[in-house]
């Protein structure tokens, strides 16, 4: 288990002249570009700026861009909570959070999350979470128009470790310009974010911050629970009820399956949890018999052939699942979105060709782009990464420290973290279709955090009829509000 409690900050040796040369334009001294708006009755202040990580010499090393929203004519002795939000990847602005469901505008898609028609636009999001606390959205180096002074200093960012300490040193310094200190403090992560959420909240404690609440939008804390590889079982066990589902959604199931989905999941992780678990666990001493009932049970459960889950060996990979599933119709389904269709150039491959659940790209590229310069007031020519630029890309670059040669696991980060303060609340949301962050996985994941019995209700769950980024859909977006809504009363 990574130590992410007591991370120290190394020193770095002075860079050389050659060194400075190779630098990016990035300019941390400028104020911040502040603006007034509003959101029906609701009067704030936007601020869009950098922040600058500084080494032991006091020499910038990176800028973090941020755009802050702050409430106008707060009533005299009210405490205004304050949430720190960050998308994952790693290697994601935080633009799906921003323009997707917390902030004030929103990206108008289709009523169920589909890319609409361009031109694209932005509508007004009356499901903004401002309206219970200001809202700080964070680009970690690399992304949006966060960059390292120079080229070699990237690497120093692009890691658990590394990552952990310079967004902690973000939110440090933000409460300190901003005299923000006395206030109820949140973070709110998605994908990878929850990850860094839950690095932060034990690190940020060795700092003296500790957090009212954190929120997890498609959570991943241990990485056993994804990662496909020899040896490691768990994955086919905690991704099967999501498979269930996509069949569900796509009309694969028997006729007696597509009945109730909720009452067809539930015996289905029931299933999991205990007869494929021994099966798998078993492995070629599974009886001749034993092992044809478990292919019957695996078949019908994920709308796929017994002649395929026999050939898999019972175990369902998630892109050959995501390539199988509508094979017959030329079709992929999402990983981030089951409900998402996409095409290939061949059915023949067992992998899809993309992600067709990505498809929504161009709607956020192009408004966070327009946003920024035109009701911001932020102008700049250097790109906003909205994935950060790097080959290979990022994330397949990313320092995982001593973890990656098992499986990068912050959930002991948590513990701790919940441990030492018991006030600190924690609301997690999944995704039904989602194939990325399965919400089985999730699950999985609190019920082994190994919790006191006294801290177990300061976490809530919530599930919602989309994917990974529920909140493109809209009644899941409506769901969300709600449920941020009593998450925030219950923990200020």
């Amino acid at each position: 288990m990574l130590a992410l409690c007591s991370i120290e900050m190394a020193e770095d040796p002075k860079p050389t002249e050659e060194q400075k040369k190779e630098s990016y334009p990035i300019d941390v001294e400028t104020p911040p570009v502040v603006t007034e708006h509003s959101l029906g009755k609701l009067e704030y202040t936007a601020s869009a700026g950098m922040l600058p990580l500084k080494n032991a010499f006091g020499e910038v090393e990176a800028g973090i861009f941020h755009v802050a929203y702050t409430k106008k004519n707060v009533k005299s002795g009210e405490q205004r909570p304050i949430t720190f939000s960050f998308n994952g990847g790693p290697g994601s602005s935080s633009v799906w959070l921003h323009l997707g469901t917390i902030g004030p505008r929103r990206v108008e898609l289709l009523a169920d999350g589909g890319m609409p028609k361009p031109p694209y636009k932005l509508v007004e999001n009356k499901e903004s979470w401002l309206e219970h606390t200001d809202l700080v959205f964070i680009d970690p180096v690399g992304t949006g128009y966060s960059r390292a002074a120079r080229k070699e200093l990237d690497k120093k960012y692009w890691g658990l470790k590394g990552d952990i300490e310079a967004i902690g040193e973000f939110i440090r310094l933000y409460l300190t310009r901003n005299e923000r200190w006395a206030s109820p403090l949140f973070l709110v992560g998605e994908s990878y974010g929850t990850t860094r959420a839950a690095g932060l909240a034990g690190y940020l404690m060795d700092q003296g911050i500790s957090f009212n609440g954190i929120s997890m939008v498609s959570s991943i804390l241990n990485f056993q629970t994804a990662r496909f590889v020899k040896g490691n079982d768990l994955p086919c066990v905690l991704f099967l009820p999501t498979y269930t589902a996509t069949a569900w959604y796509h009309k694969k199931l028997s006729k007696e399956l597509m009945k109730d989905r909720d009452k067809t999941l539930a015996m289905v992780e029931k299933w999991a949890a205990n007869e494929y678990t021994l099966a798998l666990a078993k492995g070629s001493s599974l009886t001749g018999k034993e092992r044809a009932e478990v292919v019957s049970k695996l078949a019908s459960f994920t709308g796929l052939s017994e002649e395929y889950v026999e050939n898999s060996d019972l175990r369902i990979n998630i892109h050959r699942f995501c390539k199988e599933l509508l094979r017959s119709e030329k079709r992929t389904v999402g990983r981030l979105d089951s409900r998402y269709k996409g095409i290939d150039e061949l059915a023949v491959t067992e992998n899809p060709d993309w992600d067709p659940a990505v498809q929504i790209l161009p709607p956020y590229t192009a408004m966070i782009n327009d946003y920024l310069r035109k009701d911001l007031g932020y102008k700049t020519d250097i790109p906003y990464s909205v994935f950060a630029a790097a080959e290979p890309p990022l994330w397949q670059q990313w320092d995982w420290g001593s973890a990656g040669q098992g499986y990068p696991d912050t959930s002991e980060a948590l513990r701790k973290a919940m441990s030492r303060n018991p006030y600190m609340k924690i609301f997690v949301a999944s995704g039904k279709y989602d194939l990325a962050t399965p919400y089985f996985a999730t699950e999985y994941t609190l019920d082994h955090l190994g919790l006191d019995a006294s801290l177990r209700d300061n976490i809530r769950t919530a599930e919602y009829d989309a994917g990974h980024m529920m909140y493109v859909h809209d009644e899941s977006l409506k769901k969300l509000k709600r449920d941020i809504a009593a998450f925030y009363s219950a923990s200020v």
